[in-house]
């Protein structure tokens, strides 16, 4: 009986350390550990306090807490000031705000990078599929006049037999899909409620026509081109494969996303086709007029493969070379950094970039360092009005290093960023503090632009 008291004022007293806001738990590097071992699964956000999407999430992160706890739900919330605990960011590889990351079975070594919308319901759709059966199990038509009426857009697989193929085809599309609540039911109550009288799937939405019937055959891949192609409000579909968006130009919060397109307001009204595949790669019209013929022609010519990326690249500077720090755009960067003779050290970077504006003088004391260096090059490119083939920029500011030789290897920088880290990484050839291109891309999903929209951003790394 004593050391159960005991273990139970230790816990209490663990708990009490945990401050609470808005039913999210606040975390730091002196209880982290703890909040680990109390909330089994949890999901932390890093946040910076400037981070203007980080604002943006915060009303949505608090009310998908405050479901699960209404819920008693064992999942938990929490966030953490990343400008504040430095070394819990950079433990879990923090380089853009916010990085979301979610803990589960109490494991803190191998964390799952959160992936889906930032809505309340998004965060708890996903963390429920993380924690339980990816497919609920509905018996009663008011379970499933729940599940409709609680969420935008639900899928209900219905089945006879839960054992048929058709029903493991579902369950796995549903494991596949994170922001959409899956659920399946045997019931004739159920079937006949919502006047289903075979084995279908049906995706319930409370906008267009209410309701979609899946027809076709029941494998993974259909069953996820079916929930894609009817899950959001129609706008304007042209085909299976492009979808029409329209972006006011006149509304201020909408300039980054312009600029995330590779457009200026003047330049508008503008059209760019954008894929966001492995990569997002823009293309652009040969033609400025926007008639209907000319969009169609455009996005005929896209679909056959007939169009180049466009990509943007301001005019070479006059004296782009004159400095210690050497200026590229994409119309010199390809003869500077795949010089095979030289050794080129590059920042890629944006001129609202708080963490770039940090590292400017330390980049400035780098190339005074190297300026009259034989064979290593110190070089900066502003990646919102430049683009090149080789190298794509999801954060700023990006560093990578160009070794000489005809290989044209790129190496990423990932130590620290000093003039000590920098110099020692050149030194050794980019073996220390580097990684081959690509091993780092950890939180840099195109999704967000995990810096601050406001422009005053401060420490780590921005997104786009």
């Amino acid at each position: 009986m004593l050391k159960f008291l005991i273990f139970c004022t230790l816990a209490v007293a663990i708990n009490a350390e945990i401050a609470e806001e808005e039913d999210v738990l606040v975390l730091k590097k002196s209880n982290f550990d703890e909040a680990l071992q109390a909330h089994p699964n949890i999901l932390v956000e890093f946040y910076a306090p400037w981070c203007g999407h980080c604002k943006a999430l915060a009303p949505e992160y608090a009310k998908a807490a405050g479901m699960l706890k209404a819920e008693s739900s064992d999942i938990r919330l929490a966030k953490v000031d990343a400008t504040e605990e430095t070394e819990l960011a950079q433990e879990y590889g923090v380089r853009g705000y916010p990085t979301i990351k979610f803990f589960k079975g109490g494991d803190k070594e191998s964390p799952k990078e959160y992936s889906a919308g930032r809505q309340a319901d998004d965060i708890v759709n996903w963390l429920k599929k993380r924690t339980g059966p990816a497919v609920a199990t509905l018996n009663e038509v008011t379970d499933a006049e729940s599940l409709i009426a609680d969420n935008e857009v639900a899928v209900i697989g219905f089945f006879k037999d839960a054992e048929s193929a058709g029903a493991q085809a579902y369950e796995k599309a549903a494991q596949a899909i994170d922001d959409i609540p899956f659920a399946k039911t045997s019931s004739d109550a159920i079937y006949s409620k919502f006047e289903v009288s075979k084995d279908s799937v049906v995706l319930f939405k409370k906008f267009d026509e209410g309701r979609n019937t899946f027809d076709g055959e029941l494998t993974k891949e259909a069953l996820q081109s079916f929930v894609k192609a009817n899950q959001l409000p129609l706008v304007i579909e042209f085909t299976e494969q492009i979808l029409f968006i329209f972006i006011d130009s006149d509304i201020d919060d909408n300039q980054r996303i312009l600029e995330f397109f590779g457009l200026k307001k003047e330049e508008c009204p503008a059209i760019r086709l954008i894929t966001l595949e492995d990569e997002m790669t823009k293309y652009k019209p040969e033609s400025d007029a926007i008639t209907a013929e000319s969009i169609t022609q455009f996005c005929k010519l896209f679909t056959e493969g007939k169009l180049k990326p466009h990509l943007m690249s301001q005019d070479i500077p006059k004296d782009w070379d004159k400095n210690p720090v050497k200026v590229l755009v994409g119309k010199n960067f390809e003869e500077v950094a795949f010089n095979p003779s030289k050794n080129v050290f590059v920042e890629f970077y944006a001129p609202w970039c708080g963490h770039c504006k940090q590292l400017a003088p330390i980049w400035e004391k780098l190339g005074e360092k190297y300026k009259d260096s034989a064979d290593t090059i110190v070089a900066k490119m502003d990646s919102t009005a430049n683009e090149i083939e080789a190298v794509k920029v999801h954060s700023f500011p990006t560093l990578k290093f160009f070794p000489a030789g005809e290989e044209r290897k790129v190496i990423d920088y990932n130590g620290e960023r000093t003039l000590e880290g920098f110099t020692k990484f050149l030194e050794s050839g980019g073996k220390e503090g580097g990684a081959p291109a690509g091993d780092d891309d950890d939180d840099l999903e195109p999704e967000d632009d995990s810096d601050s929209e406001d422009g005053t951003d401060d420490d780590g790394h921005d997104e786009l």
